[in-house]
């Protein structure tokens, strides 16, 4: 009589094989249990119960039996008597062949350990390049290890646990499997790290009451909306993963407080039309935050994941990932390169073909490569696509996210470097902060004494290191920037009164500080550029009393600013107008926030002139502006796949960072969409639109008024 395990294959093989081959596969789990008599493993339990295992979790992915039979069977040839030549004789050649691929490493004598890796992972990659099943297998095997990895040391576990976060994980993404991926992830995690995933996975439970309730709650309104747009779709909805969470506090650098989008949501359609109609939904069901779209359809990963990904704000106040697919898509996103071997209904083989065709590159490499490191730094490099790998010009490693730029590498080599850096030379010529670097480049950066982070350095760094070290300069700066806007208004209206701060008596001056709770006359400044105070008022106060008597019709004079957008948090560019260099503006002192610019022509300018005209400013730009200013534009345009991508490239052609996209409404032939843009001005706005109108799928834009 067959065990528990082995009944429970041959059933979920039954569900989708044919008898014979299913028989096979039995015939596989006698040969391998005689050969495996008398192992055990380090729990004490029979060791052919591990291959079945490996086993059941291929069936569980619907593996061809040939798969399946050859996981059984996998560790036959080194570890028993049985040979390559018995298995090619009883099974066929090409369950003998799969099995070769996954036999462990021969016992090898390597000088280093770094020589061993080499060796081990040039194998690994050579089995794969010739029938990917073998790392299905492989992985398989690493994920019941994983399972059952209570049995083994601590030193053991944080080997393995590690092997698998830094080998195993990154290669079941590169194939596009990403619900393996994220199993041997979570294992991984709390095997090298269970102080961090015990408090991470506490932290998730704590939200246990209401968890359900958000997925419930948000996965109703969304079928509501789609059924209402007659867009058919299945709904997940889940909490992210402790080790998901863990990487976006690592990578950016924040508490766990900070992590918000911890809820993802999947919307899975027919068509790939579909798609694009209900990413409109979504965002007119939800104000998208700015900056999170990603367009994965129109430009798919290297692994051949497609999907568009947005970031919504919920009304429970969190944000929440949504991905939006079709079923094939899904298929593929899920299976990844398996995909091809799951159901003969597959969509395409493009996902095996392109992991096929990365698998033999990075084989190419071991030809080229003069030693174990500098092939182990290649595979690296293909490995792991988020990464770069660039040289300072002594020749030492710096690794760095992909899209990183020369500033990100300035601020990995040291702080002072990235403060004061101007400029880069990459491989000989001298080029921008802002350039994108590539595998493989030589980097030097030239720094100048005196030169100061500039803001809109945090535009283009992706670091979080950069981004912590620039963000902590500024801060430093806020204060300064207040102080200097608060010390201009309270001196135009001293001055407005034929005095100014140097003619007015400390004595006074202390006594009004007093009064006020203000420890400093930096305090009161700050207040002043916050708008918790009005500088006429303030200037009233301080003058002697008859001339503060003489002096008080002069109170409803404007003051007045001029900006050059280098002000830092002092000066706030509203939101609902979105003034850029060359409009014509005025400025309004908000309470706690400081001095808001609006567009003269804004729809709220009028209320706030007329309710609070002492709070208003006269603002005039300054001949030299500094850094990016958001603008809003309306574009209607053909509606259809493809569109977001087309515009997004026209943007980026011409300098224009796209911050935000949502889509307001559409019809069956066009859709009307709301981009906000990153600019330096007006001259290349007008450079933008013009641009645009180029662009066939838009049929017209214009400028958001407020």
């Amino acid at each position: 009589m067959l065990p528990g395990p082995v009944r429970d294959l041959r059933d979920l093989l039954n569900t989708y094989l044919e008898p014979e081959q299913v028989a096979l596969v039995l015939r596989a789990y006698e040969t391998g249990a005689e050969a495996h008599e008398g192992q055990t493993r380090h729990s004490g339990e029979p060791y052919i119960l591990h291959p079945v295992a490996v086993a059941r979790i291929l069936a569980g992915m619907r593996m061809d039996h040939q798969t399946v039979a050859a996981a059984i069977l996998h560790d036959t040839i080194e570890d028993t008597p049985v040979e390559h030549a018995d298995l090619a004789r009883d099974f066929g050649a090409d369950v003998a062949k799969l099995v070769e691929g996954v036999t462990k490493l021969d016992k090898m004598k390597f000088r280093t350990r770094l020589e061993a890796d080499a060796e081990s992972f040039r194998k690994l990659l050579l089995a794969m390049s010739r029938d990917l099943r073998v790392i299905f297998i492989k992985l398989a095997d690493r994920l019941h290890n994983m399972r059952t990895i209570g049995a083994m040391s601590a030193d053991s576990r944080r080997r393995i646990s590690r092997e698998t976060l830094q080998i195993y994980a990154p290669i079941a993404e590169r194939l596009g499997m990403n619900a393996l991926k994220e199993d041997l992830e979570e294992l991984g995690f709390a095997n090298l790290y269970p102080n961090r995933h015990r408090v991470i996975v506490r932290r998730v439970a704590k939200l246990a009451g209401n968890r359900q309730e958000v997925i419930d709650t948000i996965t109703r309104d969304l079928k509501k909306r789609l059924g209402e747009a007659g867009i058919p779709c299945r709904i997940e909805g889940r909490t992210k993963t402790p080790y998901s969470i863990y990487c976006k506090m690592r990578d950016k650098n924040v508490p766990y407080e900070r992590v918000m989008d911890v809820y993802a949501f999947r919307i899975v359609t027919h068509s790939e039309p579909h798609c694009y109609q209900a990413l409109g939904v979504a965002h007119a069901l939800y104000k998208p935050k700015p900056g999170s779209f990603k367009d994965y359809i129109a430009l798919p990963k290297a692994n051949g994941y497609q999907s568009l990904h947005t970031i919504l704000n919920s009304p429970f106040g969190v944000p929440v990932e949504i991905q939006i697919r079709t079923e094939e898509m899904d298929l593929v996103a899920e299976k990844g390169a398996a995909a091809h071997w799951l159901y003969k209904a597959a969509p395409d083989r493009s996902t095996a073909v392109r992991a096929r065709e990365w698998l033999l590159k990075l084989v190419e490499t071991q030809s080229r490569a003069s030693d174990s490191g500098e092939f182990m730094d290649t595979a690296k490099a293909e490995l792991f696509p988020d990464e770069i790998f660039v040289f300072t010009p002594r020749g030492k490693i710096i690794d760095l996210k992909a899209d990183s730029c020369a500033l990100d590498f300035a601020y990995a080599i040291h702080t002072d470097v990235g403060n004061q850096a101007v400029v880069a030379r990459i491989d000989g010529q001298a080029m921008p902060l802002n350039t994108r670097l590539e595998n493989g480049q030589t980097v030097e950066i030239i720094t100048r004494e005196g030169a100061t982070p500039q803001p809109e350095w945090l535009e283009f760094v992706v670091t979080s290191r950069a981004r912590t070290k620039i963000r902590g300069h500024m801060k430093n700066l806020e204060q300064a920037d207040s102080v200097a806007i608060g010390d201009r208004l309270l001196d135009q209206a001293l001055g407005r009164r034929g005095y100014s701060l140097e003619t007015i008596s400390q004595r006074r001056l202390e006594r009004y500080l007093k009064r006020s709770g203000l420890e400093r006359l930096e305090d009161l400044l700050v207040r002043i550029a916050r708008g918790d105070l009005l500088a006429q008022a303030v200037a009233g106060k301080l003058l002697p009393i008859t001339e503060s008597l003489r002096r008080r019709g002069d109170d409803g004079e404007s003051a007045s600013l001029s900006i050059g957008g280098d002000e830092g948090s002092a000066v706030i560019y509203a939101n609902c107008c979105h003034p850029i260099p060359g409009d014509p503006v005025m400025g309004y002192l908000s309470p706690g926030k400081g001095v808001v610019i609006h567009r003269q022509r804004c729809p709220n300018v009028p209320g706030l002139q007329k309710n609070n005209p002492d709070r208003c400013l006269e603002v005039t730009w300054e001949p030299l502006i500094h850094g990016h200013f958001s603008v809003a534009l309306n574009l209607i345009t053909v509606n259809g796949p493809g569109v977001l991508a087309s515009i997004s490239a026209t943007l980026g052609q011409i300098g224009a960072n796209i911050e935000q996209v949502e889509q307001s409404h559409s019809t069956r032939d066009t859709a009307a969409l709301r981009f906000v843009l990153s600019v330096t001005g007006r001259d290349q706005l007008a450079r933008v639109m013009r641009r645009l109108r180029r662009n066939p799928n838009v049929m017209r834009i214009g400028r958001e008024l407020g």
